[in-house]
């Protein structure tokens, strides 16, 4: 009995070593098709899950893509005072973005519109796969039916989901479920991200760092909508977006990422007295 009383520590350390040794070992021989390190832990979403069962059909053969040709690149290059000159002109303009909840109804071009989604569309993305769909609304009938999806999750998200800090940090800049604006803009923007690409043979293509890449091209349009002088508001409805997808008639590799209400500022328009922070607190320099 002494002799099994003294082994048992021993045989109980060799088990949970054994065991710590298969976990490393299982978790080092993943193959790379199981993993995906394009995708950001910290920006991962359900949708990732969701679509597993999708990831089961036929893939893209990389041993058949064609190469890409390179081509000579010399755009144009300003003398340094216009540098700076123009550097000073774009953050000023940029410095008046607002995110503004008060739109006008009145008609904008709708030239003007593809135009600033064409420049979205120059932004970088992983393998140049451009994983982002622009859905323009401007139906009033859709557009009231957006509005009564969003609001009815937002009423449950500031009632429920959000936590009382979340709903206290929002106090201050006077927002709620209530969308009026969804109604009013003349326009709304939904942008999706494509978690996967189709192509024309039905065959799938993977969209690396598809949530960056389509981040990035909703920072040049926000850039592209300043510059032309209209307003928007940058809104990411929680809970909304499989729903909104089925309105849309989008299929299942794309997933709403952001919806922006697109006009003019309506003439009693008002905006929170903000300060943004200093160069110094944004800006490190080696």
């Amino acid at each position: 009995m002494a002799a099994v009383s003294v082994l048992t520590p021993v045989l109980a350390l060799v088990l949970c070593m054994v065991m710590g040794f298969l976990a490393v070992r299982r978790r080092l021989t993943k193959t790379a098709a199981e993993t995906k390190p394009w995708v950001d832990e910290d920006l991962q979403d359900n949708s990732e899950a969701q679509t597993r069962d999708d990831e089961e059909g036929e893939w893209e053969d990389l041993n058949k893509q064609e190469e890409v040709a390179h081509v000579p690149y010399s755009p144009q290059r300003h003398p340094e005072d216009q540098m700076l000159h123009r550097s000073q002109q774009f953050y000023a303009l940029m410095n008046q973005r607002r995110s503004v909840r008060f739109i006008s109804p009145e008609p904008v071009p709708q030239e003007v519109i593809e135009n600033v989604i064409r420049t979205a569309g120059t932004g970088p993305s992983g393998a140049h796969t451009e994983p982002w769909t622009f859905v323009v609304v401007s139906d009033p009938d859709t557009k009231h039916r957006i509005r009564l999806i969003v609001e009815e999750e937002e009423e449950v998200n500031y009632r429920q989901r959000m936590g009382d800090k979340w709903v206290g940090d929002l106090e201050p800049l006077r927002t709620n479920w209530i969308k009026e604006y969804l109604d009013i803009t003349p326009y709304l923007i939904l942008i999706f991200k494509q978690t996967y690409g189709i192509l024309p043979d039905k065959k799938k293509r993977t969209h690396y760092y598809n949530e960056i890449s389509v981040s990035i091209a909703c920072g040049i349009l926000l850039a592209a909508l300043q510059n032309v002088g209209l307003v928007t508001v940058t809104s990411t409805p929680l809970n909304c977006g499989p729903k909104l997808r089925l309105l849309l008639k989008r299929p299942a590799n794309e997933k709403l990422l952001l919806l922006l209400p697109v006009g003019y500022p309506a003439n009693d328009a008002t905006v929170p007295d903000l300060k943004r922070k200093p160069l110094q607190d944004i800006m490190v320099l080696i």
